[in-house]
């Protein structure tokens, strides 16, 4: 029987084990030192290499030399269940786990937490801090009259990691996305169509068909200023709601929808709405003008309305044109207050590129300025740019074309072994698949806010850090069951000899690491970065992979040391497909 433990505040050792190693060792030294046993707790850190968990005893700050506090702990430590040992070095207190019992808590818990949840993610590794919390996330959101290209690419996959994240953490998610379907630019599309529209081409596909005609009125705008005057009426008589004005915007807005679904399920993405610019009432765009004014922060200029930030040292800002036509940032007020209004949100994301930052900054102090109180739960996670970003032959191009070129190229490299690829069902998705992880992991390996330059031969290796080395490392798993059938269904965890793995360092090693899941998670809901769990996918790929030598399943004639494995191993393909589907991967099962 394992010694009870007290509790330490902000701890949940039912979801993250290594919460009852850290206590234990806090324990220890609150009972050596004059600390509290939270204070104790604030230092346990990750070890380095080989090392578990470290104190380092100067951030303590307490009286005396460095040895004489450290002699204080060792002095009184006896090894138990949680930790077997301790040592000084320099001013470091490093502790090493009881393997036995790290190797049978880690995976008793994953086991029992991997279950799918209604939410389709799995628990282990998640927290219960958004129970009964509502957040609102608005990712993606491209123009209907332009294709989806790779500045969206960003935000969408950002976003869907996010909305995961959340989700898997107990929030109800609101997963928005705001289209631009609104603006001048539908003035010009208006216009344009007239001139080179074609009905056969829009129901083809619409958002490629508006593309081009958008492209072509604005050469004719730019030659002729009269065209983009007849734009302005247009949009002017949109925004009035003349009817004859609205019809075909309105066939253009949801045949783009429809496009943009299926490029979305494409993509393992999903939304629970799709709004736009376009459905922001005009009561709170107007409430806003007022209250701004009435706060005299409003100035007018040649007709044109004008707040001033200058103060909060963020400019000036257009609220409406002198036309009287609404502008982007008025019709971002109103919706942000109308989805208040509808949702009332714990906390909203808004996941833009870092181009937006002046915008945000604007519109979070004005919603500040007009005294919301919900203004202080708004978020900007914002992104860098992709650099670079064309097919092979070096055009510019749309995702989807990216895509499908990626799927391609994945699909001559499975056709290289034969026999491999006639055990694939379907091997036109299972390419798809792998091309859009490796896009989506190119995407999500660095820090968000860095700018990165997209690399083909990087996305498509199927060596080093890349999304293909990811999928290839689930298959690899997942094949040990098909390999060894003999050994499934596998008994009650209570019933398999797990002690057999812990003096196999590279089975500790990949215990190890599964016990930090939950604290990768922590920190992602803190950060908001994708980086951190594609750092953990990969460094778990590695330890798997540096363990298929030793840690041997099939071939492996005692009984007993081949269920323990295959636990082992069972218990890492679950972790390592719950991180992917956070990061909205499908993991695949063969390939």
């Amino acid at each position: 029987m394992i010694s009870t433990l007290p509790t330490v505040p902000g701890t949940d050792p039912s979801s993250s084990v290594f919460d009852s190693f850290r206590t234990s060792i806090a324990q220890r030294v609150s009972e050596a030192l004059p600390l509290t046993l939270e204070q104790a707790y604030s230092g346990v850190d990750y070890g380095k290499k080989g090392v578990d968990f470290t104190i380092a005893l100067p951030r303590f700050r307490l009286p005396g030399k460095v040895d004489e506090i450290a002699a204080k702990v060792i002095s009184k430590f006896e090894a138990d269940d949680w930790v077997s040992s301790v040592t000084l070095d320099k001013s470091f207190l490093h502790f090493q786990l009881n393997s036995k019992t790290l190797v049978r808590q880690v995976l008793t818990q994953v086991h029992a937490l991997t279950h799918l949840t209604t939410s389709g993610l799995p628990e282990y590794g998640t927290n219960t801090s958004g129970k009964g919390k509502t957040v609102a996330i608005e990712y993606s959101s491209p123009n209907i009259a332009k294709s989806f290209h790779v500045g969206h690419l960003r935000s969408t996959i950002i976003g869907a990691f996010l909305a995961n994240l959340y989700k898997a953490c107990g929030w109800d998610v609101v997963r928005m996305n705001y289209l631009g379907d609104w603006g001048t630019q539908f003035g010009l599309i208006a216009t344009g169509f007239e001139k080179y529209g074609s009905k056969e081409e829009l129901e083809k596909d619409a958002i490629k068909h508006l593309f081009d005609v958008y492209v072509k009125v604005n050469k004719d705008a730019e030659a002729d200023p009269k065209v983009k005057a007849e734009a302005a009426l247009w949009f002017k008589r949109m925004e009035d709601g003349d009817e004859s004005a609205l019809k075909n915007w309105r066939v253009w807005r949801e045949m783009s929808i429809k496009k943009y679904a299926e490029e979305y399920q494409r993509l393992n993405v999903e939304f629970d709405i799709y709004n736009g610019e376009s459905m922001v009432g005009k009561e709170w765009q107007d409430k806003a003008l007022q209250r701004l004014e009435e706060m005299g922060l409003i100035s007018d200029v040649d007709g044109a309305k004008l707040v001033d930030l200058e103060k909060w040292k963020l400019g000036k800002a257009v609220l409406r044109k002198k036309d009287g036509t609404s502008i982007y940032l008025t019709r971002d007020i109103g919706g942000a207050i109308e989805r208040y209004e509808k949702y009332k949100f714990d906390k909203m994301i808004y996941v833009v590129s870092s181009q937006q930052d002046l915008h945000l900054a604007q519109l979070f102090k004005m919603l500040e300025l007009m005294e919301f109180p919900w203004a202080k739960t708004l978020q900007h996670v914002n992104y860098g740019l992709v650099q670079g970003m064309s097919t092979r032959k070096g055009t510019v191009v749309f995702l989807d074309q990216i895509i499908k070129e990626a799927a391609g190229v994945m699909y001559e490299q499975m056709q290289q072994n034969e026999e491999k690829f006639n055990a694939i069902e379907d091997p036109e998705t299972v390419s798809l698949e792998i091309g859009i992880t490796g896009v989506k992991i190119q995407d999500m390996a660095a820090k968000r806010i860095n700018n990165y330059t997209f690399n083909w031969d990087r996305m498509l290796s199927f060596e080093g850090d890349t999304g293909p080395y990811l999928q290839y490392a689930h298959v690899r798993l997942a094949s040990i069951g098909r390999k060894n059938p003999n050994l499934l269904p596998l008994p009650e965890p209570s019933q398999i000899d797990t002690d057999t793995l812990a003096s196999m360092q590279h089975a500790r090693d990949i215990v190890f690491l599964l016990g930090t899941y939950p604290d990768v998670i922590k920190v992602a809901l803190k950060t908001h970065e994708p980086s951190g769990i594609v750092t953990f996918a990969f460094r778990l790929a590695h330890a798997i992979s540096s363990a298929w030598e030793t840690v041997i399943v099939k071939g492996e004639e005692d009984l007993e040391k081949a269920r323990a494995r295959m636990f082992l191993y069972e218990c890492a393909r679950d972790v390592l497909s719950a991180s992917m589907r956070l990061l909205s991967i499908r993991p695949l099962e063969r390939m």
